[in-house]
This record gives structure tokens, C-alpha cells and sequence, in this order.
């Protein structure tokens, strides 16, 4: 009922403000955020009183470009293309679907994540302005979800807080220990020092167990003498 109200308080203005905010991801899964990439949960039940033929649309933008953006301006102009942000474009929008895409509730076992910025084929590709291209920097960004009917924006979310990606780490951070060898290098030595100190012990109890092959066995002889002479006895006389 909320959603339904909320249309109508704003018929009047022709946009709804719903009081849905973007949120990352809550599922388990890996690299919710990236050096480029953050995934955030679809808008699920959001704009359930829109047409089917509704798109709903992603706005990425800029902290300081919250305030003043424009939704009016739509997507596909070159003030909100992907290839100009953030420099002279502060706010871009991507990842369009219908709301059919978005079912209420959603079936199970379905993904309801969004990957933002995992497109990397239309980076400097400007007949693609809606690319969902890599992020160019740790942040911090805000998104929406914006409705548009035809060219006509109809509903639209509040702003995600902030959203701060992470920062790769330069190789003369990794700390080094003894000749300058990283830990890791030197954990693995170790371990492989230690499963050959292994695999030699099992080497030398097999060879104990079966004998050396180098070891030669003391030779043995025996020899049999008789150092007596036998003589015939004379016959016995009658």
C-alpha cells in the first residue's frame, strides 16, 4: 500500500519518491566490493505499482552531484555518459531493465544481485553511454534506482550512503623479511623444506627396512678338511 500511496501523493508532480534506499549485497559472497566492481542488491518489490513496461534504470554519481542531478535529462546524453565520469560528467546511468526482470517475490533460488562496473568490452566506447564500465576510483560513490516511463521519469529511490571501494595495495607495501624475500615466499620454503625433510625420513626407514642396495655382504666360505689318512685293516686270520 505504501508504494501505491506514494503514487499518488506525487501524481501530481509526475515522480514518486519511495523510500527504498540501494544497499550492497547482504548474501556471502565474494568481492562485494572491488577495486573497480561493488554488488548491490536488486530492487526487489520496489516498483511493484509500475507498468510491466517501466524501465528501471541505475544512477551512479558523485557525492557532491546528489543534490543537483537532473533526472529529467535521461540516459543516453552525452552530460551523463559513462565515458565522461567523472570529469566533466558526475553522474552516469546503466544496468536499464524492465521491471518484468524484477519480480515480487522473487523465485527460488535465483541471484538478486546487481555487479556494478563489471563491463569492460565499452569503456571508451562512446556509442555505448550507458556502459556499466569499471569504476574509475576508490570513491566514495551513491546510487539510485530510477523509473522512466517512455522518457518520462515516473519513480525514483533515495541514495545509497556512500560506497567507497577498495584500494590495490603497491608492491613496496608487501612486507619483506631477511634478503628481502616476501613472508609468503618464505612460508612456502618452509613448508617444503620440511615435507622433503619428510619424504627423506620415509626414504631412509624403507631402506633400512629392505637393506642398503650399496651394502656388499661379508663373503663366507666353508671348507671341509680330513687330515686323516685311512689304512686298510689286514684280514682278519682263522
Amino acid at each position: 500500500m505504501l508504494p501505491l500511496l506514494l503514487l499518488l501523493l506525487a501524481a501530481a508532480h509526475g515522480l514518486a519518491n519511495l523510500t527504498y534506499v540501494p544497499t550492497l549485497a547482504s548474501t556471502p559472497l565474494g568481492g562485494l566490493t572491488t577495486t573497480s566492481t561493488f554488488v548491490l542488491e536488486q530492487p526487489r518489490c520496489v516498483f511493484t505499482q509500475l507498468q510491466d513496461d517501466a524501465v528501471i534504470w541505475l544512477v551512479v554519481a558523485v557525492p557532491e552531484a546528489v543534490e543537483n542531478f537532473n533526472n529529467s535529462m535521461g540516459p543516453g546524453t552525452p552530460h551523463w555518459a559513462f565515458q565522461n565520469f567523472p570529469t566533466s560528467a558526475h553522474a552516469y546511468m546503466t544496468l536499464n531493465t524492465t521491471i518484468l526482470n524484477y519480480p515480487c517475490p522473487k523465485p527460488p533460488g535465483e541471484i538478486t544481485v546487481l555487479r556494478v562496473g563489471s563491463e569492460t568490452s565499452c569503456i571508451e566506447d562512446k556509442t555505448r553511454p550507458t556502459c556499466n564500465g569499471p569504476l574509475p576510483g576508490p570513491g566514495p560513490y551513491r546510487v539510485k534506482f530510477l523509473a522512466l516511463d517512455g522518457s518520462k521519469p515516473v519513480a525514483e529511490t533515495a541514495w545509497s550512503e556512500p560506497i567507497t571501494l577498495r584500494t590495490a595495495q603497491p608492491l613496496s607495501s608487501i612486507p619483506v623479511m631477511g634478503s628481502g624475500h616476501s613472508a609468503g615466499m618464505i612460508a612456502l620454503t618452509s613448508i617444503l623444506s620440511i615435507l622433503f625433510a619428510i619424504l627423506l625420513a620415509g626414504l631412509v626407514a624403507m631402506l633400512g627396512f629392505w637393506g642398503s642396495p650399496f651394502s656388499k655382504p661379508e663373503a663366507v666360505t666353508v671348507r671341509r678338511y680330513n687330515t686323516h689318512h685311512a689304512y686298510d685293516q689286514p684280514a682278519a686270520r682263522l
